[in-house]
């Protein structure tokens, strides 16, 4: 899986979500719930011509009652029956060549299957894309363009590897491969076509659902509920292969059609010899980085601005240029500097967020990305429009770094004196006294055991979030947080890709990250009904408002984050006290979002007004981060005296800040 990540309390999820499919229980086995390893069936080319499958099948005969684990396993039966029957059971292996589509990319891709045990590999090559997943028969891994290699061990990979290995085997068929929980999930009509449901949760996965045409008793689409998503996969062009069926074109979608992969089945070999250790992840690549000569670290200064570190970077020796740093972040660029730098976008993928709407995103390599006294080579981009969220932050800024960084070396980030250092792992050794956290990979993200108010979860760690801590949905609405926090207020908590996120404001009384304590951080309850706030498999992301109590090392090559208390450590965690949520808008700064109660509601602001005056003096003269510092670091009860153009009506209002929280 691709991911690019954008936080500031906005974060941008680009998944290039090129499945690896065959048909499924009918078919082919092998749907990748997620990455960008396609891999799944097709006619080697020394087979005879496939042919057709023949379309008709018996009349629906009466099965038991829906909800019945015998009618289930009848169905299932079926269904081998309409793919082949006793023809797949001497399938040992599979391999498999395809053609990919989507987003604006065409590719191709290779994939091995141990269909007795669900072990498989896929090596793809997507536009400016390569790389390869896999699972090893006890976990999956991932190879990405660069050639770094790392394990799939966040709650969405786990479960989703789970299904994909027993899809692979063929678990509905054959149960003694793969324990799993099959359900009749009874006859459904869809677009005026009648389906078959069966519902099955594999050991170790999540449910998903095979759509079955009872006309021939072969899948015609699958439904699994990811982190973030509800994917569709609808199988078709079904021909016969050495006696089995197999689908030989696979459309997958989200629901924004847009964004649709399509696979198409070019070859297919049955029962070719494995070679064993194709399963295994990768070893590391050689280093595709150099210091500069005798050196083995680098320090780089950095500016804190609305929680969010900024460093300067070169590109392709041009530079140096303004961009955020953020650790589970991918490469990002803007179009502005992509087309200074001379190079051109392939793609238009789909980007989301905390927001609820999906933007689209290119992807270009660049020969070289430099960060103090390193060069990183032929670093893979995300092309993505930031420049607007200059309106947002106050501050403009050319593009992104974080992960493709921070796995390479060991990270020291101080914010107590704005310095990012960056060294050879090999040449790291921790002598401090700082606290030990171990974590795992969350995608891209490290992720640690923890525990709210002695709630425990599963929290990410963020320096692109601005927030403290912001508890996703699911988590928030299992535990009642609404009512256990005594939520009252409601607000427009960060602004990202797809737009606004808007949260509850509350207060937690304790948030432990492993060995490490913090008392009453500002809290966010998302009320996200869509994007990376949704995430069940997490409970909670920890951003900048927390993590600036520390001077943390980033170590990704021991799983580790060392915590060490600086002198923000006592500091009080404020919440904005002017109750709204503003923009730059031109010359003007534009009220976005009222909070209801707060003290802009009281003052007589509503979103659209435009703030023209602070304290008499024409906002040309104020930033926006300069007033958001007033809103946030002055004194309850603080009146500031701002003038307001309503639709062209001009007025004095009194602002008095207040705590929310």
């Amino acid at each position: 899986m691709s991911i690019v990540r954008v936080s500031s309390r906005r974060r941008v999820t680009l998944r290039v979500f090129v499945l690896a499919l065959g048909a499924l229980a009918g078919a082919w086995a092998g749907w990748r719930s997620a990455g960008p390893a396609p891999s799944a069936g097709a006619t080697p080319a020394d087979a005879p011509a496939a042919k057709p499958a023949t379309r008709t099948g018996a009349a629906l005969a009466a099965e038991p009652a829906p909800g019945s684990t015998s009618g289930a396993a009848a169905l299932l039966a079926k269904t081998k029956d309409a793919a082949g029957g006793a023809a797949w059971d001497a399938v040992r292996t599979s391999h498999s060549h395809t053609r990919v589509e989507t987003g604006g990319l065409k590719g191709t891709a290779d994939g091995w299957d141990d269909v007795l045990t669900g072990r498989h590999c896929d090596t793809y090559a997507l536009g400016p894309i390569t790389g390869a997943e896999g699972w090893d028969g006890k976990a999956g891994w991932e190879k990405d363009t660069s050639g770094q290699t790392r394990r799939m061990e966040g709650g969405d990979e786990v479960e989703g590897g789970a299904n994909e290995a027993y899809r692979r085997c063929l678990g509905d068929w054959y149960p003694d491969r793969w324990p799993a929980t099959i359900e009749d999930g009874g006859m459904h009509e869809l677009s005026g076509h009648r389906f078959q449901v069966v519902k099955i949760t594999p050991k170790g996965g999540r449910l998903f659902e095979l759509w079955i045409d009872p006309a021939t008793w072969l899948v015609d689409h699958m439904v699994e509920k990811a982190a973030i998503e509800t994917r569709t996969t609808y199988l078709s062009d079904y021909r016969t292969v050495e006696g089995k069926q197999v689908a030989f074109a696979v459309r997958s979608t989200n629901g924004e059609t847009k964004y649709d992969q399509v696979i198409t089945i070019d070859e297919i070999d049955f029962n070719a010899p494995l070679d064993e250790a194709r399963f295994q992840m990768p070893a590391p690549p050689p280093a595709d980085f150099a210091f500069a000569a005798g050196k083995t670290s680098t320090t780089v200064p950095f500016e804190l601005i609305n929680n969010h570190i900024y460093v300067q970077v070169k590109l392709n020796g041009q530079g140096p240029f303004t961009f955020l740093c953020d650790t589970g972040g991918a490469n990002v660029v803007t179009p502005t500097l992509a087309a200074k730098l001379g190079v051109k976008p392939e793609g238009a993928l789909q980007g989301r967020g905390v927001g609820e709407k999906s933007e689209d995103v290119g992807l270009v390599k660049l020969e070289s990305l430099g960060v103090g006294d390193i060069t990183l080579q032929q670093q893979l981009f995300a092309v993505f429009p930031l420049e607007s969220f200059a309106d947002v932050e106050g501050v403009p800024q050319s593009g992104l770094i974080g992960y493709e960084v921070f796995k390479r070396f060991a990270v020291r980030v101080d914010y107590e004196h704005s310095q990012l250092t960056l060294t050879l792992p090999s040449a790291f050794s921790y002598q401090g006294a700082g606290v030990v956290v171990p974590f795992h990979f969350n995608d891209h993200i490290p992720q640690v055991e923890g525990s709210i108010d002695g709630i425990s979860g599963k929290f990410d760690i963020d320096t692109g979030s601005r927030a403290s801590l912001s508890l996703l949905k699911p988590f928030a609405e299992k535990n009642d947080l609404k009512t256990k926090l005594g939520a009252r207020y409601e607000a427009v908590t960060g602004w990202g890709v797809g737009g606004a996120a808007r949260g509850l404001i509350v207060r937690g009384h304790e948030l432990r990250l492993g060995g490490v304590s913090v008392s009453s951080p500002v809290t966010e309850l998302s009320q996200q009904q869509k994007g990376a706030f949704v995430d069940p498999y997490v409970a909670g992301n920890v951003g900048a408002g927390v993590l600036k109590r520390f001077n943390i090392v980033f170590d990704y090559e021991g799983k580790r984050l060392i915590f060490e208390p600086n002198a923000n450590n006592a500091q009080p965690d404020v919440y904005d006290r002017s109750g709204m949520w503003i923009n730059r808008a031109g010359a003007s700064l534009k009220v976005v979002d009222v909070t209801a109660g707060g003290p802009a509601e009281a003052a007589g602001l509503k979103a659209g007004d435009a703030i023209v005056a602070v304290e008499g003096a024409p906002i040309a003269d104020t930033s926006l981060l300069a007033l958001r510092k007033r809103f946030r670091s002055e004194a309850v009860g603080t009146k500031i005296r701002l003038g307001v153009d309503s639709g062209g009506k001009k007025r004095d209002v009194t602002l008095v800040l207040k705590d929310l929280v």
